[in-house]
C-alpha cells in the first residue's frame, strides 16, 4: 500500500475549521501520496505566508521577468523557456483546478486576486493556495444531501451550489481565462514574442486534456464523465474565441501545425 509522504508544508497547516475544500483536497491529494502538493491547494489563512506571493505580483511586479531570466540562463533557448513558465502558469490557474472539476463536480474560484504560488528555494512555483476557500459545486454534490440548499446563495460552509454541470465548468473557463489572458501578454512581452500567445493558450488546451485523462486513471472514477467536463470546459474556452484545440506547438514565435 502506498503511504502518503508527510510533507512539512502540509503538516504545518493550522486548520481551525474543516470546510469542504480542505476535504476535496485531502481526496486530491491521495491521487499522487508520493507527491502530495501535485493536485489540491492551500488554504492561505491556514499557514504561514512564507515564501508565498499572490499570482498577481506576476503582472504588478518583476517576479515573472526573475522567473525568466533565471530560467534563461540554463538554456539558449527563450522559446524554451517561455513555454516552460507557459505550462506553469496554465497548470497554477487551471491545470490544478480540472481534476476536482472532472472528479467532485467542485472547483474553487480561479480569479487572479484569489490565487497564491509558494515556490522553493530556486524560486520555482510549487503549491498553489486561495484567498477564499469557497467551492462551486453540482446541485447533488453530496454536502448538500439532506441539507436546505438555494442554487447561487453562498453559505458559511465554504460551498456554493451552481445550477449544472455547463454552469460550472463554464465558470471554471472563464476565471481561468480573465486570469491567464493578462500573464500570457506580459509572458509574451517578457519574451519578446518568443511564443506566441495563441501558443500560450494551445498549452492550455493540453492541460485540461492531461488532466481529464490522468484522473480516472489514479482515481479508478469515470473516464466517461472525466472528458466530458474536460470538454465543456474545452468547450467554453473556445466559446471566449481562445484557440485552446488542435496539435500546435510553438517555435520562433511562430506557430506550426504537427
Amino acid at each position: 500500500m502506498t503511504v502518503l509522504v508527510d510533507d512539512p508544508l502540509i503538516a504545518s497547516m493550522a486548520i481551525r475549521r474543516t470546510l469542504p475544500l480542505h476535504e476535496s483536497s485531502r481526496r486530491l491529494r491521495e491521487l499522487y501520496p508520493e507527491c502530495p502538493r501535485v493536485y489540491g491547494v492551500a488554504v492561505m489563512g491556514d499557514l504561514s505566508r512564507r515564501r508565498w506571493w499572490p499570482l498577481a505580483e506576476a503582472l504588478t511586479g518583476n517576479r515573472l521577468e526573475a522567473m525568466f531570466e533565471l530560467a534563461a540562463e540554463e538554456t539558449d533557448s527563450r522559446t524554451a523557456v517561455a513555454h516552460q513558465l507557459a505550462a506553469t502558469l496554465a497548470h497554477v490557474v487551471i491545470g490544478r483546478v480540472i481534476p476536482l472539476v472532472v472528479l467532485e463536480g467542485r472547483a474553487w474560484d480561479t480569479g487572479l486576486e484569489n490565487l497564491w504560488v509558494h515556490v522553493d528555494s530556486e524560486g520555482a512555483i510549487d503549491w498553489v493556495g486561495v484567498v477564499d476557500p469557497t467551492v462551486r459545486a453540482l446541485p447533488d454534490d453530496p454536502y448538500f444531501g439532506g441539507r436546505s440548499m438555494r442554487l447561487g446563495r453562498s453559505t458559511r460552509e465554504g460551498i456554493v451550489a451552481l445550477p449544472s454541470e455547463a454552469a460550472l465548468t463554464t465558470w471554471v473557463a472563464h476565471r481561468s481565462h480573465r486570469t491567464l489572458a493578462p500573464l500570457f501578454a506580459k509572458l509574451a512581452d517578457i519574451s519578446d514574442g518568443a511564443m506566441s500567445v495563441a501558443a500560450m493558450w494551445h498549452v492550455v488546451g493540453g492541460a485540461v486534456v492531461s488532466a481529464a485523462t490522468q484522473v480516472p486513471l489514479l482515481a479508478g472514477s469515470s473516464e466517461l464523465t472525466s472528458m466530458r467536463r474536460g470538454q465543456s470546459v474545452l468547450d467554453a474556452l473556445v466559446g471566449f474565441g481562445l484557440p485552446v484545440r488542435g496539435t500546435s506547438r510553438a517555435t520562433a514565435g511562430k506557430v506550426l501545425l504537427n
